[in-house]
């Protein structure tokens, strides 16, 4: 990471005092205020935070059930007006064959957008489907393209990667922050069930982590997704795997939080007992003995 520019210097600065950079994905502008107060160093919207905070699972993200690069513009409206102090990043659809990639990354930096990551992406596919998009031209060197041309605009840029020549190709482009993804986030009412166990996961952030380092020595890299759901599994990755400056968390920050909080305070209400209520009449003749 360099120094050009206030934001880089300072995570920079917390990357040289081993201070955790955490990011978090903001579906709605009330996660975005909460991140900002939290002190979250930057936010992200992606198209699958619309779905996700509307109860779907945030792989809607990735099939076709609305046009993901106006659906964030669409979120970045109700988002950069209420964030005050915080870098916001665009989730882009770099393989998007219905736009002119550079037009389209001229109106993200005008709308304010700080940066930019490579969401929804295809580094999350594998197999047969995988093959195909890549024989296509929808494959992902469309997005390292995009990471490529948000960086000659002079925007900061987030790559997600999956496997080691991801991984190399996006720190070769200029990646500002390189996030090892390691699937959908589990736990909750529409976590993944099929996952890795962190001690996988934290072997496989390492395995990514030195072929980051093998291209550039000085990325900066946050681990992300699948069994890393918590701040105590985040905290695990962070002890247990070098060269890993932070995390970013998106179900983790917002959906799995607000889960709890609301389940929780409307159960209180549910338990609310009518037992110990006064008997008929005796509020109006206390307050009329006043």
């Amino acid at each position: 990471m360099t120094d050009d520019n206030p934001i880089r210097a300072r995570l920079a600065g917390k990357v040289a005092n081993s201070e955790a950079i955490i990011g978090g994905g903001a579906g709605t502008g009330l996660s975005a205020k909460c991140a900002q107060a939290a002190g979250l160093d930057l936010i992200v919207i992606y198209n699958s935070g619309r779905f996700r905070m509307a109860g779907r699972s945030s792989m809607a993200g990735l099939m076709p059930y609305g046009d993901a690069n106006a659906i964030v513009m669409e979120m970045g409206a109700e988002v950069l007006p209420v964030v005050e102090s915080i870098p916001v990043f665009a989730g882009v659809c770099g393989t998007d064959p219905f736009r002119s990639m550079p037009q389209f990354l001229d109106e993200v930096q005008r709308m304010g957008f700080t940066g930019v990551q490579n969401y929804p992406t295809v580094c999350l596919f594998d197999g047969v489907i995988r093959a195909n998009l890549e024989e296509t031209g929808l494959g992902f060197g469309k997005e390292v393209e995009m990471i490529r041309l948000a960086r000659e605009r002079g925007l900061m840029t987030m790559a997600y990667v999956h496997d080691e020549d991801e991984a190399g190709a996006m720190t070769e482009a200029g990646a500002d922050i390189l996030v090892p993804h390691m699937g959908l986030t589990t736990s909750g009412m529409i976590g993944a069930q099929t996952a890795m166990t962190l001690d996988d996961a934290a072997m496989r952030v390492s395995e990514l982590q030195k072929v980051i380092a093998h291209h550039n020595p000085n990325a900066t890299v946050l681990c992300h997704g699948g069994p890393i759901a918590g701040p105590e599994d985040a905290e695990y990755i962070l002890s247990n795997v070098a060269g890993v400056h932070g995390f970013l968390g998106a179900s983790s920050m917002e959906r799995l939080p607000t889960e709890v909080a609301m389940v929780d305070r409307m159960r209180r209400f549910v338990d609310l007992s009518t037992r110990n209520q006064p008997q008929n009449g005796a509020a109006s003749r206390s307050k009329g003995d006043s």
